[in-house]
Parts: structure tokens; C-alpha cells; sequence
């Protein structure tokens, strides 16, 4: 397991962290899955308030004794924003006990993912008071965010200064975020990926077209590797629902270097895959068809169909798009039949996509159940 600074907080992460939403089965299957994590060398944990009774499971981990000493493992739990202090005061003081903790390691400010959410960190005597006081007093030691906003909000949310570390979205099948990554780093932030593994492209699952394009490598292997090649990113999520899901993931925990001239023709395979297999239908994800009238979220539409064509990326893709009207501000958007034709997009497309027509294919594409956050 190779370990990297965290930026300003000056903590030294494993390049891979447990992340805890999805070992809710049971206490028993937690514990096992958080002892294993510990002795494969990952030493941070991060659950949230909202994930179900993850906290009351990894604070019982806690209560019973990790195999490593307190100060060598470090903890973050999520917190939502709040509009006030007396809030997030009560919220803090529930989660530590139960996590059966003194203090945290990290507090992150859990879906940091609209322009209001960004006013109410942003108030003076709102919810970043009583983070503040926690951070005096020493039940706090380094304050971040996650989030799934868009890509303007995230860069205001860097921009304010008031974080040392940010949760998000960002990998080889999802680019957008790439100048995040840049701006956190400038401002030696410490940069958490938000699971690479599934919302990266259900790379644990991949379709057959996508295992034969990435040969000799797995997919999941690779997108970890575009990762961990990237030195600006500390560590990555993998969110284990039981033990042996952290076998495979933590193979590549040690390949860390640049990517290799191998690697690297694999990537350039995939590109000139998804250009061929797309002609002139490849959406090129610059975002200038925004806004939509009827508030679809065009790029990511057409991102997802991009990846079915190209890839067979076709489950993920259901997946991805059974949650717009469906997940709120965390997955934000209508879904594509929501189109009228008005046209506005067609004039600012620089690429003279018919997008109406990729709207309407791409929903019969990926029309299926609709689908909600996993904790809900």
C-alpha cells in the first residue's frame, strides 16, 4: 500500500480508502470488512450521517478495538450543510457519539451541491460557526466538502477557501471535473475520488466490448491506474459491501508510477474506438448547450450514450440515467423525452449535433427503472 500527503491537512492517506455506504448488511459483516481493510494497509476510513447505520457500525468497530493505534487511523464522517450553527452543532455531537469517538480526523461538508448550499457555508453565524468551534476545541481537525454539483459551483466552492480537502467526481470515463482537480491542487488541497469502481463506469462489471478493448488490463485496473498516475490525487474510494470485494481493488494499491507506454496505447485504443464508433455523433462534452429549457442536462445525456455506443457501456448507463427526476440535487436533470424540439441548443453546438434526435435515442438507449441514492 503506498500512502500520500493530504494536502494542507498534512495527513498521509492510503491511496485507497474504505469507503463505508455499502456494508450495511449487518455489525458483523462491518467489522470484518474494516479489520481486513486495516490489515491490507488502508488506514482512513470515511462513512457519513446519511449512509443508513454505517456510523453506528464503524463506531462498534471502534468500541471493540481496531487492529491499529487510534493516531494511525485516520476517520472522516460527512455532515450535510445546514442553514444554521445550532444544526450542524447537534449533527456533529450525534455523529461523534456514534462513532464512539473524541474527535475527528476529517469533517467533510457532505453534498456541497447547489449555489444555496454554497450561501449557507458561506453565512456568517451558519453551519461553518459551529464547524469552526469544533475545530477550536479540538472535536475537529480538518474541514472539507464532497460533492456532485456541477462543475462551476465546485470550483467557487475551492474558491472560498474555507476547505482543506474536497470529495468528488472524476475519472477516465468522466473528465469534466479536470480543472477541480487542478484548482484543489494549486490551493494544496487534498483530493478524494468518490467511487471510482462504480460511479467511475461499473468497472467491476464491465461489458465484454470494453474487457476486449482494454486487453491485458481490466478496465477497473486501468481507471485506477489513470487515477493513482495522477500525483495531485491522494486517495481513491472503494466502497466494499463485504471483504472480498477489496481484493481486486487493492492489487494495483502499489502501482502508483506514471503510466507506461502499454497503458498509455490502451488509452489511445479506446479514444480512436469511441471516435470511430461514434462518427459525427460523439458529443465532445464542452457544455455549451446549457442551459436547457427543460432543464435536461444535455451533456451528461449524451456523455452516457456516448459510452453505450462506443463501449457497451449500456447497464451503466441505464444506471446513470434512472436517476435523473430522481435523485434531487445529487443527480440533477431531467430525463431526455422531457425535450420539446425547441431548437436552442442547435445554435450553440460547435460540433452541429442534432441533439434532439441524440436526446430521443439516447432515451430509448437507456430508459429503464428509475432509481435513487443507495441509502434511500
Amino acid at each position: 500500500m503506498q500512502y500520500r500527503r493530504f494536502g494542507k491537512t498534512n495527513l498521509h492517506l492510503s491511496v485507497f480508502s474504505l469507503g463505508t455506504m455499502r456494508y450495511l448488511a449487518d455489525v458483523e459483516n462491518a467489522q470484518q470488512t474494516i479489520a481486513k481493510a486495516l490489515a491490507l494497509g488502508v488506514n482512513h476510513l470515511e462513512t457519513a450521517r446519511g449512509y443508513g447505520k454505517s456510523e453506528e457500525y464503524l463506531g462498534a468497530a471502534i468500541k471493540a478495538g481496531l487492529s491499529l493505534p487510534r493516531s494511525q487511523v485516520y476517520i472522516t464522517t460527512k455532515i450535510p450543510p445546514t442553514v444554521d450553527a445550532d444544526s450542524m452543532r447537534r449533527c456533529i455531537d450525534e455523529s461523534l457519539e456514534r462513532l464512539n469517538l473524541d474527535y475527528l480526523d476529517c469533517l467533510g461538508i457532505h453534498g456541497l451541491n447547489t449555489w444555496e448550499h454554497l450561501q449557507w457555508v458561506q453565512a456568517n453565524g451558519g453551519c461553518m460557526k459551529a464547524v469552526q468551534e469544533a475545530v477550536d476545541d479540538g472535536r475537529v481537525r480538518h474541514v472539507g466538502f464532497s460533492t456532485h454539483a456541477s462543475l462551476d459551483v465546485i470550483l467557487a466552492a475551492i474558491n472560498t477557501d474555507l476547505f482543506e480537502f474536497v470529495n468528488l467526481h472524476y475519472y477516465y470515463f468522466f473528465q469534466r471535473h479536470a480543472p477541480a482537480i487542478q484548482l484543489a491542487a494549486q490551493k494544496d488541497m487534498g483530493i478524494f475520488i468518490i467511487s471510482p469502481a462504480d460511479k467511475g463506469g461499473r468497472l467491476y462489471t464491465p461489458p465484454q466490448t470494453l474487457i476486449d478493448l482494454c486487453q491485458p488490463y481490466s478496465p477497473l485496473e486501468l481507471n485506477y491506474r489513470f487515477l493513482l498516475s495522477d500525483h495531485r490525487i491522494t486517495t481513491l474510494s472503494v466502497g466494499s459491501a463485504n471483504p472480498d470485494e477489496l481484493i481486486e481493488p487493492l492489487q494495483v494499491a502499489d502501482s502508483n508510477n506514471q503510466l507506461t507506454k502499454s497503458e498509455k496505447l490502451v488509452f489511445q485504443t479506446l479514444e480512436k474506438h469511441q471516435k470511430t464508433a461514434l462518427e459525427t455523433d460523439k458529443c465532445s462534452q464542452c457544455y455549451a448547450c446549457l442551459p436547457c429549457p427543460e432543464n435536461i442536462n444535455i451533456p451528461e445525456v449524451l456523455r452516457l450514450r456516448n459510452i453505450a455506443v462506443a463501449y457497451d457501456m449500456t447497464d451503466y448507463g441505464k444506471y446513470r440515467y434512472g436517476m435523473f427526476e430522481n435523485a434531487g440535487h445529487w443527480f440533477p436533470g431531467m430525463k431526455a423525452n422531457r425535450c420539446t424540439e425547441c431548437g436552442e441548443c442547435l445554435p450553440r453546438c460547435p460540433e452541429n449535433l442534432d441533439i434532439p434526435a441524440l436526446l430521443a435515442d439516447s432515451h430509448e438507449r437507456l430508459g429503464g427503472k428509475n432509481r435513487r441514492r443507495l441509502w434511500e
